[in-house]
């Protein structure tokens, strides 16, 4: 099963878009996957429903993380580590906004998730199945072009 097809069925199961995204490309990185979902679940509807940051994107940084990232500190603020991680980090979320316009869950599905009356809406439009689902296969497909 490819990565998109991974993360579709997270996102079938009811999973929320960073969960779907790192949930996808854990087991490459041999991160467990139940710590993989529950560490990414504050990071959904733009980290905890403020609407910031798209879950998606934010799942797809952790991925970049878990590749490039620092492991070791030795005084030195910015290693090699820390620059490609920023750089990948940056390259993927200019990639994303250039698509979508955003990379922020407000202006991706349009409603305040704070509130119960607009989630709802959210829900009753099918938003979290077309939007997110949207968002979270354009996360994958560009993880799979700059990893």
């Amino acid at each position: 099963m490819n990565k998109r097809e991974l993360a579709v069925q997270y996102h079938e199961k009811g999973f929320g878009c960073a969960q779907c995204v790192l949930g996808a490309y854990a087991a490459d990185f041999g991160l467990d996957e139940q710590l993989a979902l529950k560490m990414s679940t504050g990071f959904g509807s733009g980290m905890g429903r403020m609407c910031d940051v798209c879950g998606a994107v934010t799942g797809a940084f952790m991925v970049i993380g878990l590749k490039y990232g620092r492991i070791s500190a030795d005084g030195v603020r910015y290693r090699e580590e820390t620059e490609t991680t920023y750089r990948k980090v940056a390259e993927l979320g200019d990639r994303f906004r250039q698509k979508h316009g955003t990379i922020d869950c407000r202006d991706l599905i349009g409603y305040n998730l704070m509130d119960p009356a607009e989630r709802a809406k959210v829900v009753e439009k099918g938003l979290f199945t077309s939007i997110c689902r949207e968002c979270i296969l354009d996360a994958v497909d560009l993880l799979e072009e700059i990893l």
